[in-house]
């Protein structure tokens, strides 16, 4: 790594079904809180899937003026105001030249509700009635692009859409950008909303959603019971900074971005590999990268969506990757069970809790784990906090399309 130059995290934001800043995100997640309830964004009387992780309590106006929040799309809110967060808190804004600061943020549909708002206009109005802006607001570029016209990034500015590894693939390639020289400053993160009718209804029906109407019973990582997993909303955001950089201007540092692996399973559209060949492969690459040796206590943030095949699939990955004895020493949980997935949004949350956990010794729980399935039979980190002395946290993120993405992060 004395090749490269190192990465840090020197601020955080997040707007998230746990609270809406990244402090309350995290103190949720400590304390086991569950943001899944019933959805009040429509009427779910003739849904399948009747529950939801929905961002409550915020107001966009806090962050935009009153015409931009109605040019806006809800996804691109949600990054605008964890990006200014993570911002204000890093201070980076004025210290870093423009031309070497750059956004590289996730998502893995963009501005559906958008979509499927003019989409309704224009069957029910007609064609002159679709919004001159449905374009701007929709596509899945706009949070980076609306990110870097706040916070004056001239460097490279780009979205990254690998489905539910978009906000862990943001992440890496923005640490990449630093370490090989590109930037001196990256925003990065994911956002994502779409707790709206044409996306419950598309997962439901290919019964990757969870039908429970109990938010206790519903998003189950690693137990008998999972059926689903629950769709959640809302946005991360980290500010990576070179090292020396930040140390420079005397920058407070949450932890250091040490390693990434992103694979492509080349196998199905939706499955995962059934031996999980690409998301071993990035775990390896992620822990190569990051020095990782059998003296490492390690945290692993599980992608863990609590779907039947992905939480099996991905036990067995973290047991190659690890090495059987190591996996089993290491803490696991999934902060899924209490934000719902988050799409492309999840991996910056997860991050959020990678960084945190190393910060404070605090494993974050899989809360409802009642019933540990015997396919998942590792320290799962079940209903309550632990306390432990991590050097090591690995964020697992897998995407539709194959896509796998690991982040690995240490203390500075």
């Amino acid at each position: 790594m004395s090749e490269y130059r190192r990465v840090v995290v020197t601020g955080i934001g997040a707007v998230t079904p746990l609270g809406n800043t990244a402090a309350e995100t995290w103190a949720g997640m400590k304390s086991g809180k569950n943001g899944i309830a019933p959805i009040t964004l429509f009427d779910t009387e003739n849904f399948k899937a009747k529950l939801a992780a929905e961002v409550k309590g915020f107001d966009p106006r806090e962050y935009l003026e009153v015409n931009e929040v109605l040019r806006t799309d809800r996804y691109a809110q949600f990054a605008v105001a964890a990006a200014k967060q993570a911002a204000d808190e890093s201070g980076i804004d004025g210290k870093v030249d423009p031309d070497r600061f750059a956004v590289i943020f996730g998502t893995g549909i963009g501005g559906i509700s958008t979509f499927e708002k003019e989409h309704s206009t224009l069957l029910e109005k007609g064609a002159r009635r679709v919004s001159p802006l449905m374009v701007p607001m929709m596509i899945s570029n706009m949070a980076a692009g609306m990110i870097a016209i706040r916070h004056d990034c001239r460097g490279s500015v780009m979205p990254a859409v690998t489905a539910c590894a978009s906000g862990s693939n943001a992440i890496g390639e923005a640490m990449r950008l630093i370490r090989h020289g590109y930037a001196d400053a990256v925003i990065t993160g994911g956002a994502e909303a779409a707790i709206i009718p044409s996306a419950i209804a598309g997962f439901a029906n290919m019964k990757a959603l969870s039908v429970a109407e109990n938010p206790e019973e519903a998003s189950l990582p690693f137990d008998k019971r999972r059926g689903g997993f629950v769709m959640g909303e809302g946005a991360a955001a980290l500010v990576l900074e070179e090292y020396e950089h930040a140390k420079k201007r005397g920058a407070r540092i949450y932890g250091e971005v040490c390693g990434y692996g992103s694979t492509c399973d080349a196998y199905h559209i939706t499955a995962p590999h059934p031996e999980g060949r690409g998301g071993i492969r990035a775990m390896e690459e992620a822990m190569q990268e990051a020095g990782c040796t059998e003296k490492d206590q390690v945290y692993v943030n599980a992608h863990g969506t609590g779907t039947p095949m992905n939480d099996a699939i991905e036990t067995v990955v973290i047991k190659k990757a690890l090495g059987e004895e190591a996996a089993r020493k290491a803490w696991v949980s999934s902060t899924k069970s209490m934000t719902g997935h988050m799409l492309g949004a999840a991996g910056a949350v997860e991050a959020l809790a990678c960084l945190y956990a190393l910060e404070e010794g605090i494993i974050p729980p899989t809360i409802n784990l009642k019933e540990q399935d015997e396919a998942c039979d590792l320290n799962c980190t079940a209903n309550k906090a632990a306390k432990a002395g991590i050097t090591l946290a690995l964020s697992n993120s897998l995407g539709f399309g194959g896509h796998n993405a690991c982040l690995a992060f240490r203390k500075v």
